[in-house]
This record gives structure tokens, C-alpha cells and sequence, in this order.
């Protein structure tokens, strides 16, 4: 089973093969710092950080950089706007970001270079390019001379006499400032100072750095010269994405990464999101409103990761409905372990009573232990996943196994005994919650037995009569909530055609 990967550079799905053996080396394009992240950040960030955790599954070592670009004129902007400074801005929204990425399950990068952070390579890199004929001043700007670079368009598929003026997107045709070009399709690589705006000093003068140099500075800073994977949202192919090709290449002469991947992009309701259709939606707003994150991780995941995916109330509660589902497997040990026997002195003696934790992530071929996941299921998801990062795919082995789970403990609840034995069930369980970490589908349940012992079965009642409520009204979000709060109490809920029943765990 070899892991396969479309190459945005190729056009074809190709064997993965890394620069270093047992080794990946992977840049993800991060965000602006201007404001808080929305839904297509949620979608980026998430499908990288679980091609992030496949990889360190199957094996890889993973040096994973993220970078925050923290110099630009929409940062700017806000500062003027606030009344306050360009680094008070990106640091507010940095540690914004860190938040939202935090109540997604989302991993912290190996590091996080900043633009401002990196102004010697910039500089550095700018003053390679002016040698070797690639970039040339002009009234204090820098910029780079697209027509040098023979392959310019190799990444995007575009011919340079097809590109309108300006495609750089950082210049304004009726600025006066487009006529410092020699030729229409050239970008800044630095920009000369303006009046009341932040520079930093530098050969051609006081300025600040153009957007695509400082991605292509922060890959050879922090990576080297040739990386592996270079991520992104498609709407980056063109044109920064391109730039960051010709920038680095023209100075290395050698590929700046042996793959190229790239992310669909968010809509809203079949929409292109834009504040001015008033259909934006930050993360925070979104997990604010009561959206579990793990239902928000799900959706993203139910696609392929280079298509397009549409933002609905819909399909947010499909993904809703579908994370109950595996949070009931997901829970499965918690709710039935030490009555089946796993704890201390039981079936699996050591793990302790109530200590049904799962063990770290396991090597890919364990040898067989009570402990061990099972390996034809194991092998069953490699082998949807090693499809260009199938993910869709790998989920349905996950939900198969939450099925399973929930359909046994349905079982043992009614008849006091499962179908399946409880060594097997253990495997069925451990191989799960395996496999949701490696999406980031995680579920943790601590029953505090005083909490439930406390609620009357009148209380209980009335709680199962007000989720009732609320589904009739169409709140799934309410009677998801109290359906997860009585769980969080040691109360399992079991709805079927004759009604809802209820048991103290």
C-alpha cells in the first residue's frame, strides 16, 4: 500500500517519495493576522494538520511550519481604523488563532515563523535575486523581473501573455506606482516607505518586504532549499504560489518542493463567503453558537480534501448527527469497560478500574497483544487513505466500528450480555479511538457517580422531555446538548420507535 498524492504541479496522483528518507518536510501558507479566522481557515487548517498526523501514523518524522504573515496593508488598515499599531494588531489576532485552533483539535506546528521575524532572509533573498539578474530597483521598490524566469506558469498552467496587468495582486493599476514596472506582469519584491507606515531598513532604501518573497524566505530559513509537501488553499496557486516558484528557484536552481497540494475552497450556502453577502462566519462564532468542534472537524473530513465544499445548516447537522454516532463508540469503553471486565484484575488486568484511557498511538504493524488494534482494520484504512489522502474513505471503517460498538452496548444494556466477546469488543474499541486521533476525533467522558446519584428519576425525566421538545422544534443543537450533558452525568440515552429510554451507567 503506497501512499499516492496529487501534485498540483504534475496534474497526476504520484508515489510519495521524500527528499530524506523517513522524513517530511511541510510548509502550510498560514493566515493573514487582520482578523479572526473563518471557515475556509477551519477547512485549510484542519485538512493539514490530519495530512500531518497520517503522516507521523504511517511512520514519517514531520517537521510541520506554519507561518503568520503579519506584515500587509489589510493589517495596516485595521491599525489605522483602531487607532492602534501593526504588531498590536497581529498579535491580537495571533493568539485569536491559537484559540480557535485549539477548540478544533487542532495541533500546534513544529514552528511558526513570523514576516517581521524574517526580515534578513527577505532581504537576503531579494539581494540574490538583484545579482543574479532577476530583480531590479526602481524609486526605492524592488521588483521582480517575470519574463527572466523561462517556466514562470508551470505551477498554474498560465501563459505569461494571458496574465492581465496587475495579477500580482498587490498593485493597484491606477496607482502611479505601477509605472516604477518594466513590464506589466512584474511584482514587488519590496516596497519603499510610506509616511506613518512601519519599515525596516534595507539596501534600497527604508520599506517593507511584498507578500510572495516572505513565504519563499521562511521556507529556506526554516526548511532549506527543497521541501517536501508545500500547502495551500487553491486560491493560492495564482499567483503566490507561482511567485514563491520563481523567487526561490531562480536563486536555488533546484525544485522548491517535490509537492504541491492544495485545499477547495469554502462556500456558504452555495456562495462564494464575502463580508459584503453577509454570509462570513469566523470559527469562533460558529462553535459559539453551540456547533460541536468535533461535528465541524467531521464535516470537513466527509470531503475530498481538493474539492469544493458548500457550508450549510444541513450538512453542519449531518456532520453533527454523524459525530454522535462515533462519539458513542468513541465512548464505548468508558460507559461498558469495567462492567465487561477490562479493569484491574479483569479480562485485561492493568489497566486499572475506570482507566480505559487508550494507549498512544501504536506502531503500524503491532505484534497481536489484548492491547493491540486490530490490523485487517488498520489495513483497511491505509488503504482508502494511501488514495491521495482519502479521508472520506477512512471514515467509513471508523463509522462501521462505532456502529458495531453502539449496536453491542444496546445489547449488553437490554440483556446483560454482548453478542461479541469482551476481549474483541476491547480490539474493536481500541482500534477506533486509534483511528479517530489520527483524524483528531477525540471524545472523553469522565462520570462523576455523585453527579448521576444526585439526579431523581423525575429530574432525569424531565431533562428527556425537554431534549424531546427541542427535537420537535428542529433545535438539534439544544437536544444535543442535554443528550451530551445527562452522558457527561453518567445517564446513556437509548431512542428507539417506542420512545426514548434512559440507564445509569
Amino acid at each position: 500500500m503506497t501512499l499516492t498524492v496529487y501534485n498540483t504541479l504534475s496534474r497526476r496522483q504520484e508515489p510519495f517519495e521524500t527528499v530524506e528518507p523517513g522524513k517530511v518536510k511541510m510548509y502550510y501558507c498560514g493566515v493573514t493576522v487582520y482578523d479572526y479566522c473563518h471557515l475556509g481557515h477551519a477547512r485549510a487548517c484542519i485538512v493539514w494538520d490530519v495530512v500531518r498526523r497520517y503522516l507521523q501514523f504511517i511512520g514519517y518524522e514531520v517537521r510541520y511550519v506554519q507561518n503568520f504573515t503579519d506584515v500587509d496593508d489589510k493589517i495596516l488598515n485595521r491599525a489605522r481604523q483602531e487607532h492602534s499599531t501593526m504588531e498590536t494588531i497581529a498579535d491580537r489576532f495571533i493568539k485569536a488563532y491559537f484559540e480557535d485552533m485549539a477548540r478544533l483539535n487542532v495541533k500546534e506546528a513544529s514552528e511558526y515563523p513570523r514576516a517581521t521575524h524574517t526580515m534578513n532572509g527577505i532581504t537576503r533573498l531579494i539581494h540574490e535575486l538583484e545579482n543574479k539578474g532577476y530583480a531590479y530597483p526602481s524609486n526605492g521598490d524592488v521588483y521582480y523581473a517575470v519574463r527572466q524566469f523561462p517556466e514562470y506558469g508551470k505551477l498554474s498552467g498560465r501563459k505569461l501573455e494571458d496574465s492581465q496587468a496587475g495579477a500580482g495582486g498587490r498593485v493597484d493599476l491606477e496607482d502611479p506606482e505601477y509605472q516604477k514596472k518594466k513590464d506589466p506582469s512584474d511584482f514587488a519584491l519590496w516596497k519603499a516607505a510610506k509616511p506613518d507606515e512601519p519599515a525596516w531598513e534595507s539596501p534600497w532604501g527604508k520599506g517593507r518586504p511584498g507578500w510572495h518573497i516572505e513565504c519563499s524566505a521562511m521556507v529556506r530559513d526554516r526548511l532549506g532549499e527543497t521541501i517536501d509537501i508545500h500547502a495551500g488553499g487553491s486560491d493560492l496557486v495564482f499567483p503566490h504560489h507561482e511567485n514563491e516558484i520563481a523567487q526561490s528557484e531562480a536563486v536555488t536552481g533546484k525544485p522548491l518542493s517535490r509537492y504541491w497540494m492544495h485545499n477547495g475552497m469554502v462556500k456558504v450556502d452555495g456562495e462564494k463567503m464575502s463580508k459584503s453577502l453577509g454570509n462570513f462566519t469566523t470559527i469562533r462564532d460558529l462553535l459559539d453558537r453551540g456547533v460541536d468542534p468535533m461535528a465541524v472537524r467531521l464535516f470537513v473530513l466527509m470531503a475530498q480534501y481538493r474539492t469544493p465544499i458548500d457550508f450549510t445548516d444541513e450538512a453542519i447537522q449531518g456532520a453533527t448527527n454523524g459525530w454522535n454516532t462515533l462519539k458513542e463508540g468513541l465512548l464505548f469503553g468508558y460507559q461498558y469497560g469495567e462492567k465487561l471486565g477490562w479493569g484491574q484484575g479483569g479480562l485485561l488486568g492493568g489497566l486499572g478500574d475506570n482507566s480505559f484511557s487508550p494507549s498512544p498511538l501504536p506502531p503500524l504493524s503491532p505484534l497481536p497483544t489484548p492491547h493491540s488494534p486490530l490490523p485487517e482494520i488498520i489495513e483497511r484504512f491505509q488503504e482508502a487513505v494511501n488514495n491521495d489522502f482519502n479521508f472520506p474513505g477512512g471514515l467509513i471503517v471508523l463509522f462501521e466500528l462505532a456502529k458495531e460498538l453502539r449496536r453491542e452496548g444496546n445489547i449488553f444494556v437490554h440483556e446483560g450480555k454482548t453478542e461479541i466477546s469482551p476481549l474483541e469488543l476491547f480490539k474493536q474499541w481500541q482500534t477506533l479511538v486509534t483511528l479517530a486521533r489520527v483524524l483528531g476525533l477525540e471524545a472523553e467522558m469522565k462520570v462523576e457517580r455523585s453527579v448521576s446519584d444526585n439526579l431523581s428519576d423525575a429530574e432525569i425525566e424531565a431533562k428527556i422531555q425537554e431534549r424531546q421538545d427541542a427535537r420537535i422544534a428542529k433545535n438539534f443543537v439544544l437536544s444535543d446538548r442535554i443528550r451530551d450533558e445527562l452522558l457527561q452525568c453518567g445517564i446513556t440515552l437509548i431512542d428507539s420507535r417506542e420512545g426514548t429510554r434512559w440507564h445509569r451507567n
